[in-house]
């Protein structure tokens, strides 16, 4: 796509996306509530224009539990750098970090090195205190949180079989998958994950917990033996929250706001996406925070799971092992994107992110709202200008 057919097809996006640009937050929210409540991934399924601004309102649409900030600030100090001359490319064509910055997709982007705020931005309407939410970056903190129950004692080890923590999954497929298996999307079981077929188990089963997800779980066929082959499952990541709620005897966000949130020192409260009043965390989805929240989650993996004063929340070496490339897929660990260089990320659908790159003591995150769930030339564009800024402060 050239510049040229980009800013015309931006132009044309405003004349005709949806009839909700003409109407205010609260009037777009209260027309898409019956499909949330009858569809928990309705999300999905609806126009860029809506997703824009549920988004940024998720709590308002699906019930969600609380994860509460503490008294002290992790802090981030503003120290502006000069990316006027960072570019990239795609498909052939140059692009600058402020055309990056102009599209519709992008909605906020934060670059930390060290504790230096080194660029932050966010599209109109959005702000610092902006909460988003982050689809499968959650994945990555679901994982963070088994680490933290191995070294609280609570789990013994990730070559346990999950049935162990789960017993109404003694009996089925998963009988023999261990929790390193899960970890690493990698039980053998058969799982359809594409975000454009309502009738595929994410669209089904994307959002369920509890006997519902053990259950949906348990009907699956086997079709490789454990820890073979990589098979990307939202379901296998909920039945990780599951497994983390069983083993803590608590719910995730609760071990959320006392291993991480308070103690490293989020600046804001978040929420997590939970079934129903009493029901879980959905393990592989739907944490929604601010940007600057997004950095620190990424600067305490890249801490190795340790807090200001050493203090060790994840176990020595746990950060290594999640990001150590699995036999499945060598560019997945436990619930982290790795790539060859050393750097990882994780990778929310619409192009939600954090991306870590440890040699150069570099976190950058993004809130954004891509045309689609996967793939998409958008997201050779976050790609792009992410290595682009890394490359700058080598």
């Amino acid at each position: 796509m050239t510049k040229t057919y980009f800013a015309i097809g931006f132009l044309l996006s405003l004349a005709w996306t949806n009839p909700s640009l003409a109407e205010n937050d609260e009037a777009v929210i209260e027309r898409l509530k019956p499909g949330f409540a009858a569809n928990p991934t309705h999300s999905l399924f609806i126009s860029q224009a809506d997703r824009r601004i549920v988004l940024k309102n998720y709590d308002k649409l699906v019930t969600t539990r609380p994860v509460i900030r503490g008294e002290k600030v992790y802090p981030l100090t503003d120290e502006p750098a000069d990316f006027s001359d960072v570019s990239y490319e795609v498909d052939g064509t140059a692009y600058t970090l402020d055309e990056f910055l102009a599209m519709p997709s992008h909605i906020g982007l934060i670059v930390v090195r060290g504790d230096k705020v080194l660029l932050e931005h966010y599209q109109a309407g959005n702000d610092a205190s902006t909460r988003w939410v982050s689809f499968s970056v959650s994945k990555s903190v679901t994982s963070m949180l088994v680490g933290a129950a191995i070294q609280d004692g609570f789990i013994r080890s990730v070559d346990e079989p999950v049935a162990h923590y789960l017993p109404r999954l003694r009996g089925t497929p998963y009988e023999a998958s261990t929790i390193r298996n899960v970890l690493n999307m990698a039980s053998g079981l058969k799982w359809n994950e594409d975000y454009g077929d309502s009738n595929s188990d994410v669209a089904i089963a994307g959002a369920y917990n509890g006997i519902e997800l053990v259950s949906y779980l348990s009907k699956l066929p086997r079709e490789h033996e454990p820890g073979e082959v990589f098979n990307y499952n939202t379901g296998e990541t909920n039945l990780v929250g599951e497994l983390l709620r069983s083993a803590i005897g608590n719910n995730a966000s609760t071990y959320l706001t006392y291993k991480i949130w308070q103690p490293f020192g989020m600046e804001y409260d978040a929420n997590w996406r939970v079934t129903g009043h009493a029901g879980g965390e959905t393990g592989g989805c739907c944490i929604s925070a601010t940007l600057r929240d997004y950095a620190r989650l990424g600067i305490f993996a890249m801490r190795g799971g340790k807090l200001q004063d050493g203090t060790e929340v994840l176990p020595e070496g746990w950060m290594k092992e999640s990001t150590t490339p699995s036999k499945g897929n060598p560019g997945y660990g436990y619930q982290w994107w790795l790539n060859p260089d050393g750097n990882y990320s994780a990778i929310g659908i619409f192009g939600q992110g954090i991306h870590i790159f440890p040699e150069q003591n570099l976190v950058i995150a993004m809130h954004n709202n891509a045309p689609v769930a996967g793939a998409s030339e958008f997201n050779a564009h976050i790609r792009g200008i992410s290595a682009a800024i890394a490359n700058t402060l080598k």
